[in-house]
C-alpha cells in the first residue's frame, strides 16, 4: 500500500474505534451511572431501565460494537485490498 492509502486507511481505523468507544462510554458510564436514577423511573420487565443500563446494557452493546467494527473492518480491507 502506498503512504497515503496507508494514512487514509488508519485515519479512517482510529475515527471509527474512536466513534465506538465513545458510543460504549456513554451507554455504560452516562447510561448506567450518572443517569441511573432518572433511568430508573422507568421499568422493562419489572426490571429498572438504569439498573438493566449498568448490568446489561453495556455488556449487549459491547458485543454488538464488536460485531459492526469486524463488518466496517472487512468492507474497509476490501476498499483498500488489503483483505484476505
Amino acid at each position: 500500500m502506498k503512504k497515503e492509502h496507508e494514512s487514509a486507511y488508519w485515519s479512517y481505523n482510529i475515527s471509527l474505534m474512536l466513534k465506538l468507544l465513545v458510543i460504549w462510554f456513554v451507554v455504560s458510564f452516562v447510561c448506567g451511572i450518572l443517569l441511573v436514577d432518572v433511568l430508573n423511573q422507568v421499568q422493562i420487565g419489572g426490571y429498572k431501565l438504569g439498573f438493566w443500563f449498568a448490568q446489561q446494557g453495556s455488556m449487549y452493546t459491547f458485543v454488538v460494537l464488536v460485531f459492526y467494527y469486524a463488518k466496517k473492518m472487512a468492507a474497509l480491507d476490501r476498499e483498500f485490498g488489503v483483505d484476505e
